[in-house]
């Protein structure tokens, strides 16, 4: 996820307790689907496609951060 902001991410997750939190949520919504998806977990499809759009706004959220990072 977003490997080519690496050193932003290293840096944002160090100096911003938000960010730090939205990255640690993705990362679990991203286990979490992919536990679900192989059946390690028993999901629904529409429980499935909600993490996904959380895991979607919690990344485009991100984004947003890095980018303003590398304005600055």
């Amino acid at each position: 996820m977003l490997a080519e902001y690496r050193n932003e991410i290293s840096e944002l997750k160090q100096s911003n307790a938000h960010f730090s939190n939205i990255f640690e949520k993705h990362n679990k919504l991203d286990h979490d689907v992919k536990d679900a998806e192989h059946g390690r977990v028993g999901m629904s499809d529409i429980e499935i496609e909600k993490m996904k759009k959380e895991k979607l706004m919690l990344k485009d959220e991100m984004l947003k951060m890095i980018l303003e990072l590398k304005k600055a």
